[in-house]
C-alpha cells in the first residue's frame, strides 16, 4: 500500500506566516493556483481514495484532486490540523511558540498536544492499512498532521520532529 501525503494550498495566513490550526481559513489564489498543479502532478497516479481533514482548506485541494480521478474526497477529523490554543494566529516565529512547540508531551495552553495527535491519527492511518492492501490513498491535510504521519514512518529525532515542514501541495510518499 502507499500513500501519498500532501499539504493544502496556501492560505492567507500562510502567507502571513501565522499559525494556522482549526480556523477554517480558505484557501488564496495561490493556494488555488497550488492546488490545480497537484492535480496535474498527479494526473497520471493511480489513486483509490482521497482522505482530507474537514477544513475547506484541505477538503478544497483534496477535492480537485479526488474529481479528477472520478473519486470522493472522504473526510476524517482525525486529519484536522492540531489545535494550537492560545498560539492560533500568532506569528510562526513568536518565542514563547517555538518553545511550546518542543513540549511533544504537553498541550498547548487551551489546545492539544502532539500526543494527543498522534492518538488519533495513528488509529487512521492503521484503519487505512486495513481497507487499502495494495492501493494508494491520497491525504490533504496540514503541517502538524503530515509531522505526525511522518513520524509514524520515519524515526525522528526530537530536533527533526520539531522541525519539520511540508510545503503547500508537496507530495510524500510512503509505504505501509
Amino acid at each position: 500500500m502507499k500513500i501519498l501525503i500532501t499539504r493544502h494550498g496556501e492560505t492567507s495566513w500562510n502567507k502571513q506566516n501565522k499559525v494556522l490550526g482549526r480556523t477554517d481559513i480558505p484557501l488564496n489564489e495561490t493556494g488555488i493556483h497550488q492546488a490545480k498543479e497537484l492535480v496535474e502532478k498527479l494526473k497520471d497516479v493511480s489513486i483509490q481514495a482521497v482522505y482530507a481533514s474537514p477544513l475547506e482548506r484541505a477538503f478544497r485541494t483534496g477535492s480537485l484532486v479526488a474529481e479528477d480521478h472520478g473519486l470522493e474526497c472522504k473526510t476524517d477529523d482525525g486529519l484536522l490540523e492540531m489545535n494550537f490554543g492560545i498560539y492560533e494566529g500568532v506569528s510562526r516565529d513568536n518565542p514563547e511558540y517555538q518553545a511550546e512547540k518542543r513540549k511533544f508531551f504537553s498541550k498547548y495552553p487551551e489546545g492539544e498536544s502532539f500526543m494527543d495527535v498522534a492518538g488519533r491519527v495513528y488509529p487512521f492511518l492503521d484503519k487505512l492499512r486495513r481497507n487499502y492492501d495494495d492501493e494508494t490513498v491520497l491525504i490533504v491535510s496540514h503541517n502538524g498532521i503530515c509531522r505526525v504521519i511522518a513520524n509514524y514512518f520515519e524515526n525522528m529525532t526530537n530536533e527533526e520532529f520539531a522541525s519539520f515542514t511540508i510545503g503547500n501541495c508537496e507530495v510524500r510518499e510512503y509505504t505501509l
